[in-house]
């Protein structure tokens, strides 16, 4: 009888992979690979980002990152997300003093923007592993059905959608968008406006 082993990559392999045009992520010691993300995602995440970015950067909060940016949240099998925005405060920037290769504590915030392809189970696995690791808040963006939800906690969860304004007082207190200025007008306004 045979065993195949399969020797796990660490941190350090995945920061040296080289560069391709595709998204990599490494859960417990696997490359994950995934495709390009398609045109709403990226309006989503530029529609969010640049506005909470601004804020951050006007009211001195701390860092905030528009793109992908690794966080190595296990070790020994090493795992290393990238969301899709980010934020850690000032507070937790002194934590973690200077980085040149992964950010080794987890963000304040994690923003994943929905792709059409993902699957409800795999987006419930990271939103997990996120907050398992500290991370005080996870925002899911859905383009599709025009909803952000803030997960506190896998059960505090507040669901945003249709006219609301999104906000989250207790990390940007102060910080309020409309839903329609991340995703679009609402259908029912489409439909009335034509």
């Amino acid at each position: 009888m045979s065993t195949t082993s399969t020797a796990l990559m660490t941190a350090e392999e995945f920061g040296n992979l080289p560069d391709d045009d595709l998204r990599h992520e490494l859960i417990n010691g696997e490359l994950i690979t995934m495709p390009l993300p398609k045109v709403p995602h990226g309006r989503a995440a530029t529609r969010l980002g640049r506005p909470l970015s601004n804020f951050v950067l006007d009211h001195d909060l701390g860092e905030f990152f528009l793109s992908e940016v690794g966080f190595q949240l296990t070790w020994n099998p090493d795992t290393v997300l990238g969301p899709d925005l980010a934020f850690i405060s000032k507070e937790r920037l002194k934590e973690a003093g200077d980085v040149e290769g992964f950010w080794q504590i987890p963000p304040d915030l994690a923003v994943e923007v929905l792709s059409f392809g993902d699957r409800r189970g795999k987006v419930n696995k990271k939103i997990s592993q996120w907050l398992g690791s500290g991370t005080k808040q996870v925002w899911i963006v859905d383009p599709k059905h025009s909803t952000v939800t803030i997960y506190r906690s896998e059960t505090d969860t507040t669901t945003f959608s249709g006219s609301d304004y999104l906000e989250s007082q207790d990390l940007f207190p102060g910080f309020r968008i409309a839903l329609d200025r991340i995703f679009g007008p609402p259908e029912e306004q489409l439909k009335k406006s034509k």
